[in-house]
């Protein structure tokens, strides 16, 4: 993957909103997730494409 073609990717992760609380989410490339602090949950990122399911995030500690 490029350069500009990762920071293409996480533009695109950063645009999106937490479907729970209609608020930003924070990217984490570490973990593979985007956060939503608001919600205090964790969507996880699968082959790329975010699951922006609750049922599917992950509480946070």
């Amino acid at each position: 993957m490029s350069e500009r073609t990762a920071t293409h990717d996480r533009r695109m992760l950063e645009a999106l909103i937490c479907p729970v609380s209609q608020s930003p989410l924070e990217y984490d490339a570490e973990r593979q997730e985007l956060i939503s602090r608001r919600a205090n949950l964790a969507y996880p990122i699968r082959d790329g494409i975010p699951v922006m399911l609750k049922e599917e995030a992950r509480v946070l500690d």
